[in-house]
């Protein structure tokens, strides 16, 4: 409960940064997606209703889970354009300290969300864990 708790809040912050502040999203956001403000305006409103729904709407936390799973995977190739083009926000270049890490925790955010979404059990079934029930 503490993890999904966690992630949802993960999830709220960047959803409100995302409309608070674009600018750096939209900077990072590959040039073959169409009208970048459009959709991170809708990123943040997706990550904002996924990360209620997760903590605070049972009925919806598996399509949550789902929903925010999908929502790492699509914004994966902005880390990559971000990372491979050196792009600067807010006058800061990043360099592979951070993005290193950024590209090898993305799967465990992808498992955390249908994890703690209750989605699957994997690694922990036949544990004495529900799905759904952390």
């Amino acid at each position: 409960m503490v993890l999904r708790w966690l992630l949802a809040a993960a999830y709220l912050l960047a959803g409100v940064a995302h409309l608070r502040s674009p600018a750096g999203f939209i900077a990072i956001t590959p040039h073959w997606v169409p009208n970048p403000p459009l959709v991170i305006a809708l990123t943040g409103l997706a990550e904002i209703a996924g990360a209620i729904a997760l903590a605070a709407i049972p009925r919806l936390r598996q399509a949550a889970g789902i929903g925010l799973a999908l929502y790492a995977v699509c914004v994966f190739p902005a880390n990559i354009n971000h990372a491979l083009n050196h792009i600067a926000l807010g006058g800061t270049a990043l360099g592979w300290w951070y993005h290193a890490p950024r590209f090898a925790l993305q799967p465990v955010l992808v498992w955390l969300a249908l994890w703690v979404g209750g989605v699957t059990d994997w690694p922990f079934a036949g544990r004495g864990r529900v799905a759904g029930t952390q």
